[in-house]
């Protein structure tokens, strides 16, 4: 069900909810790690890995609606699953809205918490996925000399060989020799996947 980069992170001042719920999530195959407030996991050394994090939305001295910002800025790969025992709807909708991926009423059934663990596992995996690509799109980005990186945002915008040429006063086919380096360094065969590549890093 788990790797060994995979972490379900809990956080909630009552040390018995950290304890069952910890129980509960090992029992079911789980790498568990809690903590009774969030500067402590705040303080966490950077994850990088697939995982969670179960937060209680009333946490002692700071709520985790007022937490899930500086948690979402530091951890972006890793969902909020919301718990608590006195939340009501509109506070969920608020929470969803911050971006959390759930929002669990106390006590929570079990069935609903695997549910919701296994469904934030997921969106972390493509989180985590999607970086890797990013991290790898901005290396190949980084071999293109500082001519070719000017042709590749010329090319993105859909202007053709000739109308680069004119626009940087150089000759069609040197146009082309650079068009065919940038392809090369970059592993595309399209313009249309330099776009791809370009949408990525500008959603990032």
């Amino acid at each position: 069900m788990t790797s060994e980069n995979t972490k379900i992170f809990i956080i909630d001042d009552d040390e018995s909810v950290r304890r069952s719920f910890s129980l509960l999530l090992k029992s079911a195959g789980y790498v568990v790690e809690a903590f009774d407030g969030g500067d402590h996991f705040l303080a966490l050394e950077q994850f990088n890995g697939i995982g969670c994090i179960l937060l209680d939305i009333f946490l002692d001295g700071k709520s985790g609606l007022e937490l899930q910002e500086q948690v979402s800025k530091k951890f972006p790969a890793l969902p909020i699953i919301y718990i608590s025992g006195q939340g009501n709807i509109p506070m969920s909708v608020q929470a969803l809205r911050k971006g959390a991926i759930n929002f669990l009423q106390k006590p929570v059934d079990e069935i609903n918490l695997f549910g919701a663990v296994e469904e934030a596992i997921e969106a972390s995996r493509i989180k985590v996925s999607l970086g890797e690509e990013v991290n790898r799109i901005k290396l190949l980005m980084q071999s293109l000399t500082p001519r070719e990186h000017e042709i590749y945002h010329l090319l993105i915008t859909g202007l053709l060989n000739k109308q680069i040429a004119a626009k940087l006063n150089i000759a069609e086919h040197t146009v082309k020799i650079h068009r065919g380096k940038i392809t090369e360094k970059l592993g595309v065969k399209s313009v249309v996947e330099m776009v791809q590549m370009a949408a990525l890093l500008n959603n990032r």
